[in-house]
């Protein structure tokens, strides 16, 4: 493969992860769009009769469509910015993996730290679930559980490839996985719970909203990946040699 800048895979990385908001706005328009209507719907029932605020500056209409898209291509190429420098770090590292390989590797790691692992323990509220007085604690508590799960997923690496060796690569992996996955339940068993969903909230609407949400996130991973991986194989790997077009006469 040909050595090439790290600048050059950066720009790629927001390259595809453009695509990969693109991605994740068509998802969240049509799943998730129709979770956070019915969702304000409850919320405007449950308030009538009562005095409440003016009308909120942007149109309901607005922030689902120019705002959501906005939001979302502009979180793909910030992701899609960082994956391409935490490829940079891995590509060669993981074991004989070219291009295509590790941007599925560092895309489906990725998902997994970031967004699955948080999910699991403080998974997503649709509009109307949630003390407005505990924001910041919840934020706080969720932020707390990615940057735990990024460094547990990095001690399970360095955990790997120090046991390589003495284990070989299957068994390392299959005991740095174990661990990930102890250390993210005792974790899970550490950190408060938070349970603030109405009692008569629906509750097919409260799991329709959080499958939607993860669903939008597996959207922007798997088009990050995908096209990650071809525009990086591109840039790294070496052309093949044109043949010639003309046979020679016989």
């Amino acid at each position: 493969m040909n050595p090439i800048s790290p600048r050059v895979l950066l720009i790629r990385g927001m390259l595809a992860g453009l695509l990969a908001g693109v991605a994740a706005f068509l998802v969240a328009y049509v799943l998730g769009e129709s979770k956070v209507d019915a969702a304000i719907a409850i919320e405007e029932a449950a308030s009538a009769g009562h005095d409440h605020a003016e009308d909120a500056p942007v149109s309901r209409a607005l922030q689902a469509t120019a705002g959501l898209g906005t939001g979302t291509l502009l979180y793909g190429v910030a992701l899609g910015g960082i994956a391409a420098l935490v490829f940079c770090y891995a590509l060669g590292r993981l074991g004989r993996f070219g291009p295509r390989a590790t941007a599925a590797l560092v895309s489906g790691g990725l998902f997994l730290t970031v967004n699955l692992v948080p999910f699991l323990k403080y998974p997503a509220n649709p509009p109307a679930v949630g003390d407005p007085d505990t924001v910041v604690r919840r934020t706080t508590l969720f932020v707390l559980m990615i940057a735990l799960s990024l460094l547990l997923a990095a001690g399970a690496l360095i955990l790997g490839r120090r046991l390589a060796p003495s284990l070989g690569n299957w068994n390392a992996s299959t005991v740095a996985s174990l661990s990930f996955v102890v250390a993210v339940g005792i974790a899970y068993a550490l950190l408060p719970g938070i349970n603030e969903v109405p009692a008569d909230f629906p509750a097919v609407l409260i799991w329709q909203f959080r499958l939607a949400s993860l669903g939008i996130q597996a959207a922007l991973w798997t088009t990050f990946g995908l096209a990650f991986g071809f525009l990086a194989e591109r840039a790294i790997a070496p052309a093949a040699a044109p043949q010639e077009a003309v046979q020679p006469m016989s």
